[in-house]
């Protein structure tokens, strides 16, 4: 009897092992904004561009959930952390790059501040930073 335990133990470990060895990484791009509580109307107008220019770019990646948006006051509480993580400072957009849970490179599209008075060339820099992390996805 506890060898039959046994054995039937093992094969159900081999197909536990086996399935998680086929199962693919799931990898995905963040893309976060990041605000305090006191927001000015450039703080809105980077969050609306940041917001218009995934959107409008990336509707297929959106989607599929290989890209997600979202917006995060750093002060909230529970939050606070970014400020170390993404060495926080200001207003950022922040791209993350998500392997099977785990981050494993992020970027701070930290010239949002010098293109906010020029739509165009903001969307084309934050189109430009997102697609290369989601090349990187692949």
């Amino acid at each position: 009897m506890l060898k039959k335990g046994l054995l039937i133990l093992c094969v159900f470990g081999f197909v536990v092992v086996s399935f998680a060895a086929d199962k693919p990484l799931e990898t995905k791009v963040y893309a976060y904004y990041f605000h305090g509580t006191i927001r000015c109307p450039t703080c809105h107008k980077l969050e609306q561009y940041s917001k218009e220019a995934i959107e409008t770019n990336f509707k297929d990646a959106l989607a599929s959930g290989k890209l997600e948006f979202k917006v995060v006051n750093v002060e909230d509480k529970g939050n606070e952390h970014y400020g170390n993580d993404y060495q926080l400072y200001t207003k950022s957009l922040i791209l993350s790059l998500v392997k099977d849970g785990k981050q494993i490179k992020w970027i701070n599209l930290d010239k949002i501040w010098e293109y906010v008075g020029n739509k165009q060339r903001f969307v084309d820099y934050v189109k430009s930073g997102v697609a290369g992390l989601l090349k990187e996805a692949k």
